[in-house]
């Protein structure tokens, strides 16, 4: 009989939370012990839950979810991560992998991928429940991935509307500066969420880019723009 694995959710947007909570519902062995939407609060919530998972979004109303990574390790240090983010610069994933995170799922993300990652995960952790040795195969199963079809290239998303994209490019031809996913979003009456996923599949498919802006004050604005033929 499998341990319940307590799950923290850290996502500053609840309605992409309650997803996770749904798609953990679905899987069963996991438990939501509680969902935060700032950096701060996160770090109440580690320090009290000590989690033995944590699902960590990076654009955070107030920090970078990657700044939490040396903290989970600091406060809760048996807490595993696994990074759930739209978030794809080099430069991100970089500090979530040497930060021993898990696993790193992009956005927008599926029920497929979701239960693969955290299957993988019970039974990557399930290798640490015996004593004494290792033996070699549960040691090379921590730094591999138990099914290898999640290493083939994801297939174009589903709910994709030619009307929204078309508005989507046709704002970001226009920004010589770039815009954020919930300018887009208020200017063509969608959420953040939706307006971020069309972007991310610009960027996936290369006829867009990203980049992170630093302001003087706030947190860093992920704006994109169009690229020109």
């Amino acid at each position: 009989m499998h341990e319940t694995i307590e799950v923290l959710i850290i996502e500053d947007d609840q309605r992409i939370a309650d997803i996770h909570r749904r798609f953990i519902d679905k899987i069963g062995g996991f438990t939501v012990v509680g969902s935060a939407n700032t950096g701060a609060e996160a770090k109440d919530w580690i320090e009290a839950l000590q989690p033995d998972l944590v699902l960590l979004d990076v654009y955070l109303p107030d920090m970078l979810g990657t700044e939490l990574i040396s903290y989970i390790h600091e406060h809760s240090g048996d807490s595993d991560i696994i990074v759930i983010t739209a978030a794809a610069e080099a430069e991100i994933v970089k500090k979530a992998f040497r930060g021993g995170v898990a696993d790193y799922i992009l956005k927008p993300l599926t029920l497929d991928r979701f239960r693969e990652s955290l299957l993988s995960y019970r039974v990557k952790r399930e290798a640490f429940a015996g004593e004494g040795k290792l033996p070699e195969g549960s040691i090379r199963l921590l730094w591999n991935k138990t099914d290898t079809a999640s290493a083939e290239p994801a297939a174009t998303p589903k709910g994709i509307d030619p009307i929204t994209m078309e508005k989507i490019t046709g704002f970001l031809d226009t920004a010589e500066e770039g815009m954020t996913a919930e300018k887009i979003g208020r200017e063509i009456g969608v959420s953040r969420s939706t307006a971020r996923r069309y972007l991310e599949y610009l960027v996936t498919e290369k006829k867009a880019g990203a980049e992170l802006i630093y302001g003087m004050i706030g947190r860093p604005e992920r704006r994109y723009f169009l690229k020109k033929p």
